[in-house]
């Protein structure tokens, strides 16, 4: 089976197509970092009208690059939430109406499906059951997988997500947007200890996330004195540290109360340099397999809707002749193909 993947869930378009057989054959993102820059951040409408005039072109691009004809796909499958539901109605209505046009069977998506399933994308994949990290700028969850559609959600963040401690704590020390990859930057410069930053909820039982706090905590210390170039990057590290350092601890108390013994992390901050360091040692002194998706795929993009679409439509999976979107869906409505609805 051969599928068309889109998502265009916040301020990313992704295309790519994937084919059962010989794996992924192309993809695509177009980035709108530039046009969200001058704000500081996303602004949904802006991003929904750059998918309206960046999708098609980049639906052809792929389909060329993987040559592929409109005619030769078997499925098409798109982001249905969660996420920005103007930016999400464009993905939605252009498959839809691809696939009504093409004669071909479409089924939606759920974004942090995609995430869960991008490192079946590598060469070296997981086996279920495992435990995912799921850790980007809209969530930090941690989450048993069991199978396609069995997701138990053994804990998550209470306010804001690790990424989006990350690109606020890059405002407050006057980084440029998107903050997350420049704060990581700065850390590398600095060295963590010389401020007292909070580990949020690691000395609390349970498995859920809180970093509201700490931005607050780094708000403070800025404040306190006056920083130069190196009290910035000490700063900085010293934040990265602390997410690290409560990311990590979480991963191994989920590892030891589920018995499972593979690990997988994905979302964009699962693409963070100190992050994956600090796991693969605690992986090697756990006895855990530890997965990543290379960067490309901890952002968004087509290639993991794509390739969790082809399990769904080769299930037998379809959605009726809809269009549907969801700001909000979570992850454990989800059920296995076959559960759910299913409309030819």
């Amino acid at each position: 089976m051969r599928v068309l993947g889109i998502e265009t869930s916040c301020d990313e378009t992704g295309v790519a197509v994937f084919d059962e057989d010989n794996g992924l054959l192309a993809h695509a993102v177009y980035s709108q970092v530039e046009l969200h820059s001058q704000y500081g951040g996303v602004v949904p409408e802006l991003a929904s009208r750059d998918h309206v005039q960046k999708l098609l072109p980049l639906i052809n691009q792929t389909l060329v690059a993987a040559s592929t004809t409109p005619g030769s796909i078997d499925g098409i499958a798109y982001t249905a939430g969660p996420g920005l539901i103007g930016a999400l109605l464009v993905g939605a209505s252009l498959a839809r109406s691809l696939a009504f046009a093409l004669g071909k069977p479409c089924v939606g998506v759920h974004h942090m499906e995609g995430h869960l399933l991008a490192p079946m994308l590598e060469e070296h994949t997981p086996s279920m059951p495992f435990v995912a990290l799921l850790v980007s700028g809209g969530h930090t969850m941690l989450v048993e997988v069991s199978g396609l559609g069995c997701y138990r959600v053994l804990g998550q963040t209470l306010d804001d997500a690790a990424g989006e401690a990350f690109d606020k704590t890059a405002t407050l020390l006057g980084l440029s947007y998107p903050g997350g990859p420049a704060l990581a930057d700065l850390a590398r410069q600095g060295t963590p200890g010389r401020f007292k930053l909070p580990r949020p909820m690691i000395r609390k039982p349970g498995l859920d996330f809180s970093f509201s706090g700490l931005k607050t905590a780094v708000m403070l210390a800025e404040r306190e004195e006056t920083l130069d170039t190196q009290g910035r990057a000490d700063l900085a590290a010293e934040f990265q540290a602390a997410v690290v350092d409560t990311l990590s601890a979480k991963c191994r108390r989920a590892m030891r109360q589920t018995g499972v013994k593979t690990l997988v992390v994905a979302g964009g901050v699962g693409a963070n340099r100190s992050l994956r360091e600090r796991l693969t040692v605690l992986a090697t002194e756990e006895g855990w397999a530890l997965f990543f998706p290379r960067p490309e795929f901890c952002t968004d993009n087509g290639a993991m809707i794509a390739y969790a679409g082809m399990l769904r439509l080769r299930a037998g999976e379809r959605i009726p002749l809809i269009i549907e979107a969801r700001a909000r869906w979570g992850l454990e409505d989800l059920k296995p193909p076959g559960l759910g609805e299913t409309v030819a």
